[in-house]
């Protein structure tokens, strides 16, 4: 449960990360290190060995010894930690005072004349650094083994206190390192929990908008698309807050004719029987644009309006074919338009159905995109409509022909429904005679 904190998540993960690297690092720095320590002890340890190497001779009595001086004062101390011998292959020895009776671990010849470098016992238990090699003296009929020791414990000393220093050094480096990474991952996600405040507010209803708090270029698109959201929603509840005040409104004359009509003595029912069908009217219209309108934001309604009139062309031919009327249905068959399905089938529909009544023969629809918008056009070759029959027909309620059966409120219910989508539905002259209804649609 507590890496659900993402603070805590990336905390964690760049202490990890950061003790992994910094630990790799002292391995390596500390290898590199100790390498130069012993190698400059070596050097000084077989620096040693050719000093006492170009002084070693054979005396008269067949014994090694050193023709001069070495400069090292700690040869002359014993148990010093620094020792030098000689040896002849037959046993004669000769060794620095600070050997004092001990003897240096013998040679073995197999592994070559040398110069060798190998750790070995000293005198007093100590480790030593031992460097010996073999030296052919121009009066010898044997080499000489030399060989020089040098204890330890300073080099040993110089790499613990080394391994002491990187690792404090390195753990300091590595507190650093995480403290200023929590504290970067605390910052950089302060604008988060300050967006998530603003939100708090905006539910409290003491902010309008979050996009007015200053953000980060990464987290302003964020924001800006929370706020279309909730504007869309807003503007959603706004609209079936009007459709119930509006459905509501319509409903008070008929209700109140209908009452007066069954208050009668006797009941004026035909009267009744007519209100009633015009609430009906009314309550399927209110639904039907609270539906579209609940729906225009819906960022998955999405439908292609080909297959729809190709559908629908199937159903009315039917529905027509006593009359032989041609249905057809062209342009682009991919298109899609952000329309619910079964709202785009009620506006086809109403808008064919017309064109089929009032058709002498043909009907055709035709798809086409312009720019962001796809345009629908139906047309018919019947009579036609004047420009003042064309504004009216779009009003709602007006039916130009009372003979023909139908409520006056197919032509109105497409405009709404088009304007709740964000399009538009226009009514004008066919090329050649007839009515051609032109509806546009947001593109999807």
């Amino acid at each position: 449960m507590l890496f659900r904190s993402l603070t805590l998540r990336l905390g964690v993960l760049s202490a990890v990360w950061v003790a992994l690297g910094l630990t790799l690092a002292g391995w390596l720095v500390l290898g590199i290190a100790t390498e130069q320590v012993r190698r400059s002890f070596d050097s000084r340890v077989t620096t040693l060995l050719d000093t006492v190497a170009g002084a070693a001779v054979l005396g008269p009595d067949g014994r090694p010894r050193l023709e001069r001086a070495v400069s090292e004062p700690n040869f002359g101390q014993p148990f010093s930690g620094i020792y030098w011998q000689v040896a002849t292959p037959a046993g004669a020895r000769a060794g620095s005072r600070s050997l004092w009776d001990a003897v240096l671990p013998g040679y073995d010849r197999a592994e070559g004349p040398g110069p060798r470098l190998r750790d070995a016992p000293g005198p007093r238990g100590e480790r030593l650094r031992l460097a010996e090699r073999e030296v052919v003296l121009p009066d010898s009929p044997a080499p000489l083994l030399v060989q020089v020791a040098v204890a330890r414990g300073a080099m040993d000393g110089e790499v613990r206190r080394l391994r002491l220093l990187l690792a404090v050094a390195f753990g300091v480096l590595g507190i650093g390192l995480v403290a200023g990474v929590a504290g970067q991952v605390v910052w950089g996600l302060r604008p988060l929990r300050r967006a998530r405040d603003a939100l708090a507010e905006v539910r409290a209803g003491n902010r309008a908008r979050l996009a007015a708090v200053a953000m980060p270029s990464e987290i302003a698109p964020l924001l800006e698309e929370i706020d279309a959201l909730i504007e869309q929603n807003r503007a959603t509840v706004e609209r079936a807050r009007a459709h119930v005040g509006n459905l509501a409104h319509a409903l008070k004359t008929p209700i109140a004719i209908q009452r007066g009509a069954l208050d009668t003595a006797p009941p004026d029912l035909p009267t009744a029987l007519a209100q009633n069908r015009a609430m009906e009217r009314l309550v399927q219209h209110h639904l039907t644009r609270a539906r579209a309108a609940a729906m225009a934001g819906a960022a998955a309604a999405e439908s292609v309006p080909h297959a729809v009139g190709e559908e629908l062309a199937r159903v009315l031919r039917r529905l027509f074919q006593d009359r032989g009327i041609s249905i057809t249905v062209e342009g682009d068959r991919r298109v899609r338009v952000r329309v619910d399905q079964q709202d785009l089938t009620e506006m086809l529909g109403n808008l064919m159905e017309n064109a089929c009544k009032w058709a002498g023969s043909t009907v055709t629809l035709e798809v086409a995109r312009e720019a962001a918008e796809v345009v629908v056009a139906i047309a018919d070759d019947g009579p036609g409509l004047t420009g003042q029959q064309r504004a009216m027909a779009l009003a709602r309620g007006v039916r130009l022909d009372e003979a023909a059966p139908g409520s006056g409120l197919g032509l109105a219910i497409v405009a709404d429904l088009a304007a709740l989508y964000g399009g538009s539905l226009t009514l004008e002259p066919a090329s050649l005679s007839g009515l051609r209804a032109v509806l546009r649609l947001p593109g999807r």
